[in-house]
């Protein structure tokens, strides 16, 4: 009883502080982009218990629809969401087979009908295993015309210098296409002509990166588009991330003032 008793106080003195969070926050600043380095899964199913370490990514997929909820809330309209590097497909098959169905499974509901959110794929489709990429475009195509949420792009597959290689890869074929010399090139090239070429072309840059499991490092994650970001690193793994961890990120954002480098 006395237990029970103590988890309730809890979470009263939780709701109580999140709304007050919630309060606080209207009328401030917000982001309109938001990245999210979804990290610590394994580690937590290891620290609750938990024989399967991909028990973490089924817990961890089940909070990344609460946090786009969250998102549509706090008015954000896109969020990138990275799932998958390019160096996690090293794992070994019995652990990235059951990851990347995982995957496939999580965008398949969010394409659901009846949720609001644009979904878009990035990341090298080259490297992914072929029904994945189909699953991830279909869900994509699904919820093209979707106005009601937030952009969510799903980086799987994902790093952040084969995106800006890709990128220059894709600007070089356009000029050859186009007649142009490397010297014509050269001499022309400028920042915005890569960013054209970028996964997240179109897409303003994110405003707020968040990485969860006490790591502070980009592990290059959008190393292109963070050049201004604000960094949040909260010590929550993944899956016990919660709206208050959230709300203490898009606070800690309204209390920075952004120079961008002036």
């Amino acid at each position: 009883m006395a237990t029970l008793l103590a988890v309730g106080l809890r979470d009263l003195i939780y709701s109580l502080y999140e709304r007050r969070l919630a309060a606080k926050l209207v009328g401030t600043p917000h982001p309109r982009h938001v990245g999210v380095m979804c990290d610590g899964n394994r580690r937590w199913a290891r620290e609750m218990g938990y024989i399967d370490p991909n028990d973490g990514h089924r817990v961890g997929a089940a909070r990344i629809r609460e946090l786009l909820r969250w998102c549509d809330q706090a008015g954000v309209e896109h969020v990138t969401l990275w799932l998958l590097s390019t160096d996690n497909l090293s794992r070994p098959a019995s652990e990235l087979d059951p990851l990347l169905e995982i995957i496939e499974n999580l965008a398949t509901e969010l394409a659901e009908d009846g949720n609001p959110w644009r979904l878009h794929m990035v990341g090298a489709v080259d490297v992914l295993p072929a029904s994945l990429v189909a699953a991830l475009k279909a869900a994509e195509e699904r919820t093209i015309d979707r106005t009601g949420g937030v952009q969510v792009n799903i980086a799987v597959g994902y790093g952040g210098r084969r995106e800006i290689a890709d990128a220059v890869r894709s600007l070089l074929f356009e000029a050859a296409k186009a007649g142009k010399s490397m010297e014509e090139l050269a001499e022309t090239l400028e920042v915005d002509d890569i960013a054209e070429h970028l996964y997240t072309k179109g897409q303003p840059d994110p405003d707020l990166l968040i990485r969860t499991s006490g790591e502070q490092r980009l592990s290059g994650f959008m190393l292109w588009q963070s050049a201004h970001s604000e960094y949040y690193f909260c010590d929550a793994y993944w899956p016990g991330f919660r709206r208050v961890d959230f709300l203490r990120a898009l606070r800690e954002y309204a209390n920075r003032q952004r120079r961008f480098g002036a």
